[in-house]
């Protein structure tokens, strides 16, 4: 492919501005500082990215030092995805515990503190909130992503949501559009695929971005799915009637459209990045999110070029391609002044742990006794999707321990667990932690094993409540960020 670096003009610069790449390390790299001056207007932040606020507020920095109006990214949705807090577990309950408590203004109470202390490092763009209706319980990506299964409660949460977030002066970017909860297929792994009629998607998976687009939503995020009642040949991502037609067009969202990450399988797997970035600009996507697994200046590279060469060879119009940037432009001018409008008000508040609290669904407390004695901790771990990663801790162990000392803990996973963990236990009573049973026969298997072998045993669910509330004591915590662990381990010890 013919390269353009020696170029500065408008197009070139275009092109620079609609993508929206990562990088490794904790400070910007030389390239980066570099594309910034070139025209490059957003920047994506990941969890390897950020080790402290004070860090990220010193990256931050720096990269406005080199680009005053920088667009900062990040997924921070709270709960189960979190990056501010990557390596300890998010102090916010994510949405499906906001769902479960159903009270919209405890919602917009914890977007807002959540973008307060986004806004506080610096970050003015938030991935987040996801308006997935989780209507497929199976679904291996989404689950407690979600504020729920109906569509009604999800969309007055995404609206809550959006509102709480950007009066922080933090961009929304409603996700997945248009809408990722009927899959069985993990789009960073393969091409997810929804059969629903138009009927239905028109109200289900529709009804969350229409309360985004009329709450205000400054960005919706695409989805790689493919949805054959709207587009029976390309994914959402690169689809004209879905993106321009369908989102633009029909549902009024005037604001930034901004692609899922192009490195995902479902789009690399089958276009490769250049051609589904190409596409998804023709298409009506105004930004490309590409860094969560590519990170580097050659891959920036590659991207820009492909942007220009497909504008010289008549296969990408001039004017999408300026429109694009124009309204990356136009987000970044809106961030600035948001960022002032809103200020810098005051210390955190404990609503996350409030909300935590709040969200638990307990069975079996009437005949419960708090535990006085230090228990062992069974965590029965299913993988993590990438979505989530495997570097945030999560369960009741940490918390658990801090309030009866001497406590144990192992985790189990795989057709063994069961008796590998009656083992562990000894005579401890059990505390036995278990994350979207449902989904899992060998899961369910080890918790039969214990709750015949011991009675007794205390649940924990940390992730969706599908399979049927058993054991002695059963927690549903709608979530398995670090405060929901705390709600949980509270009850436990009887310390609320």
């Amino acid at each position: 492919m013919t390269t353009f670096a020696s170029e500065t003009d408008t197009l070139t610069r275009d092109a620079l501005t609609v993508l929206q790449p990562g990088f490794t390390g904790t400070t910007a790299p030389d390239w980066l500082l570099r594309r910034l001056g070139e025209g490059l207007a957003s920047v994506g932040l990941f969890g390897r990215n950020i080790a402290s606020p004070e860090q990220l507020s010193a990256l931050t920095a720096q990269l406005r030092a080199e680009r005053e109006d920088v667009l900062v990214a990040v997924d921070e949705e709270g709960g189960d995805v979190t990056r501010l807090e990557v390596r300890t577990g998010s102090s916010f309950p994510g949405n499906h515990a906001l769902g479960a408590v159903d009270d919209v203004d405890l919602t917009r109470e914890v977007a807002h503190e959540l973008g307060r202390r986004l806004a506080a490092c610096g970050v003015n763009l938030n991935w987040a909130p996801s308006a997935d209706v989780n209507s497929n319980p199976r679904n291996p990506v989404i689950g407690v992503r979600s504020f729920g299964a109906d569509p009604a409660l999800v969309a007055r949460h995404t609206a809550a949501y959006v509102a709480g977030l950007q009066s922080a002066g933090v961009a929304a970017c409603t996700k997945h559009f248009p809408g990722h909860g009927d899959t069985a297929v993990d789009s960073h792994h393969a091409m997810p695929r929804i059969d629903a009629d138009a009927s239905v998607l028109g109200d289900r998976e529709l009804a969350p971005f229409r309360a985004a687009v009329a709450a205000g939503s400054r960005a919706v995020m695409s989805a790689h799915i493919l949805v054959p009642a709207l587009d029976p040949e390309r994914p959402a991502t690169l689809s004209a009637g879905i993106l321009a037609n369908l989102l633009r067009r029909d549902l009024g969202h005037d604001g930034l459209i901004v692609t899922d990450g192009m490195e995902m399988q479902a789009i690399a797997g089958t276009y490769g990045i250049e051609t589904g970035s190409v596409l998804a600009v023709a298409a009506g996507a105004d930004a490309i999110c590409v860094g969560g697994g590519l990170a580097d200046d050659e891959t920036v590279r590659r991207l820009r070029d492909a942007l220009v060469g497909a504008v010289r060879s008549g296969r990408l119009a001039e004017e999408r391609l300026a429109d694009a940037a124009h309204r990356v432009r136009e987000l970044a001018r809106w961030a600035a002044t948001a960022a002032e409008d809103a200020g810098r008000s005051g210390p955190g508040s404990d609503v996350g742990l409030r909300a935590a609290r709040r969200a638990l669904r307990i069975t079996g407390a009437d005949t419960a006794v708090p535990l006085t004695e230090a228990p062992y901790i069974a965590t029965l771990t299913p993988a993590a999707n990438i979505a989530v990663g495997d570097e945030t801790p999560w369960g009741v162990t940490a918390e658990l321990a801090g309030l009866l000392p001497g406590t144990e803990a192992g985790t189990f996973a795989g057709e063994d667990a069961g008796p590998a963990a009656l083992t562990a236990a000894g005579t401890r009573r059990i505390v036995a932690v278990v994350r979207d049973e449902h989904r899992h026969p060998w899961m369910a298997a080890a918790l039969d094993m214990l709750l015949t072998a011991r009675p007794d045993t205390i649940v924990v669910e940390m992730g969706v409540p599908q399979a049927a509330p058993r054991g002695a004591l059963h927690i549903a915590t709608h979530g398995a960020a670090r405060v929901c662990g705390r709600a949980a381990a509270e009850v436990i010890a009887g310390a609320r």
